[in-house]
Parts: C-alpha cells; sequence; structure tokens
C-alpha cells in the first residue's frame, strides 16, 4: 500500500478533486482506498434508525452490513481522536490510500489551492507538500504546480510521489 494526502483550507475543492481522481486511478486498475478527517461530529447513520439508537445506547462499535456494503462506526466517548497511522492500519489492503485532510501530519501531500478562498498557501511552509494543484500559478513554489483540471497529470504525480505505508507509519512514530 502507497499513501498520498490532499491538504489545503475548507473550500479549497479537495473532495470535488478527489472525486475526479477516484475514477481516474480506477480506469488505471489501481485501487484506491479515502480517509477523510473531519474537525466536527458526523453521522454515517440516520437518527432513529437501529444501528443509531444502538450508538446512542452506549455500543461502542456498531457494524451495519448489508448485501452491498458494510460499515464499522466505532464511537470514542472519552477517548482521544484516531491518529492518522492508527486509522491506516485499520484499511484493507490496497493499491493507494488518498488522505484528505490531516494536513499536520508528515505524510506527503499534495495541496489543493484556489485563490478565491482567499487564504495563504500552505507549502511555503510546509516540507511534506511535495506538489501543488491550483487555479492560480506559483512559480517561487520550488515544487510541481499542476493545474487543478489536469487530473491525468495529478493522478500521475499522486501515484509517483505516494509514500509506501510502512514509510508513513515509521515517520509519524519518529514525530510523535
Amino acid at each position: 500500500m502507497r499513501v498520498i494526502g490532499l491538504a489545503g483550507w475548507s473550500g479549497a475543492g479537495k473532495t470535488t478533486l478527489l472525486t475526479r481522481l477516484i475514477p481516474e486511478f480506477a480506469n488505471r486498475g489501481i485501487a484506491v482506498s479515502t480517509i477523510k478527517h473531519a474537525h466536527h461530529a458526523f453521522d454515517l447513520d440516520t437518527p432513529g434508525k437501529d444501528s443509531w439508537a444502538h450508538r446512542e445506547a452506549g455500543a461502542s462499535e456498531v457494524l451495519i452490513s448489508s448485501a452491498r456494503r458494510w460499515a464499522l462506526l466505532h464511537e470514542l466517548r472519552d477517548e482521544p481522536e484516531a491518529k492518522l497511522p492508527e486509522l491506516l492500519a485499520r484499511l484493507s489492503p490496497v493499491d493507494l490510500v488518498i488522505v484528505e485532510g490531516f494536513k499536520r501530519d508528515p505524510h506527503a501531500k499534495l495541496e489543493v489551492y484556489r485563490a478565491a478562498n482567499g487564504k495563504p498557501p500552505l507549502h511555503p511552509q510546509d516540507d511534506s507538500i511535495v506538489a501543488v494543484a491550483s487555479d492560480t500559478p506559483f512559480p517561487q513554489a520550488g515544487r510541481p504546480v499542476l493545474g487543478l483540471d489536469d487530473i491525468p497529470g495529478i493522478a500521475d504525480l499522486l501515484f509517483a510521489r505516494a509514500q509506501p505505508l510502512a514509510e508513513v507509519l515509521e515517520r509519524a512514530r519518529e514525530e510523535a
């Protein structure tokens, strides 16, 4: 398994880019899983449904299964938020894991930048950003800059710069 991240401010288009990249990788025969960081409480189940009721009643984990998919919800209660290495270890093996968020973690990342956001770029202060996908040029970036619509080019770069899982886990241990 190899790991690469997408980092950027909210509203930069990380999710939009990711939903365009996944089919590109699938067309190339590359199996992709994703990890998405959320900064708030979220639900994957509808309040009132059985699995929601199980979780609300105090279950530590609730596994929802159907003929089409399954999902495991782990309620942290008073436990600390899971770190990226712990989450990576829970994934089934694939060719590529794309991490959306976790922008402060040390794994290799592509910055997604949109000028209309009015936020400063992240790459000048972050050596783990290996390239930028942007709607504006960055001639002084010191790393590759691709257009946000260059899906084949971004896919090539992400796959080439993705790090082996063992390397990501080792670097996270060193920085902990």
